[in-house]
């Protein structure tokens, strides 16, 4: 396939002006190397950029991103996109890595069992949204699965921090849409966790150049409804 700067030159001196130099470097908007590719991959997950995602992760991985942590960003990805769409991110976050010497599996992460992951994950789901979550998997099988698979299974494995696993969760549901009140309690969980208005609203700026303008207008107006509540 041919290089873009070949086929398209004119496109790519303008969107690399934009999304590699001028939003980067917004006065205001700027973040980590490592939070602002840890938000751009799950940002391409949530839009299903997969050609974009595996030309990111290289300099994701070069600013500090670990295989460990790519591969959480993928796992914890399933439960807010589904296996069917994330599947491709896996096999090529695999072929990534090994081509660049990473022996595969990576270590075990998983600091729950079958036997207490409802346990965990019900605490991990009160540690993000306050005590009004304590008895929330009992209302429903499918309360109970998201305590026990989303919170139990995923967040609460090593590799990232509740903080971190609010972020990407945020980026998942503003990248693909049409999820604006997940969008907003989850902006709320992040700001009970420390990830605060301000944060959030540079999140979505270094996002925008990835998942386009309408997406990044919702989520801004997600963020100032949780910050209202």
């Amino acid at each position: 396939m041919r290089n873009l700067h070949e086929t398209d030159p004119e496109f790519m001196e303008r969107y690399e002006h934009f999304a590699l130099e001028e939003v980067v470097n917004e006065d205001g908007q700027q973040l980590e190397p490592s939070v602002r590719y840890m938000a751009i991959l799950a940002s391409l997950l949530g839009c299903q950029g997969l050609t974009m995602f595996c030309e990111v992760l290289p300099s994701a991985l070069e600013e500090g991103l670990t295989p460990v942590m790519v591969k959480e960003i993928v796992y914890q990805a399933v439960d807010y996109l589904g296996i069917g769409r994330v599947r491709p991110f896996l096999t090529a976050v695999n072929e990534i890595l090994e081509s660049r010497g990473v022996k595969l599996p990576l270590p075990g992460q998983a600091t729950t069992t079958m036997e207490d992951r409802l346990e965990k994950g019900s605490q991990a789901h009160v540690d993000i949204f306050g005590e009004g979550m304590k008895d929330f998997w009992k209302k429903g099988h499918i309360n109970r699965w998201l305590a026990a698979n989303c919170f139990g299974d995923y967040y609460t494995r090593n590799g990232l921090g509740l903080a971190q696993r609010e972020l990407i969760t945020f980026c998942f549901l503003a990248a693909q849409g049409g999820c604006e009140p997940q969008l907003i309690s989850h902006s709320e969980g992040n700001m009970r966790i420390g990830n605060d208005k301000e944060f959030l609203l540079r999140v979505v700026s270094q996002c925008l150049p990835y998942i386009g303008y309408p997406r990044s207008l919702n989520a801004i107006q997600c963020i100032n409804k949780a910050a209202e509540s």
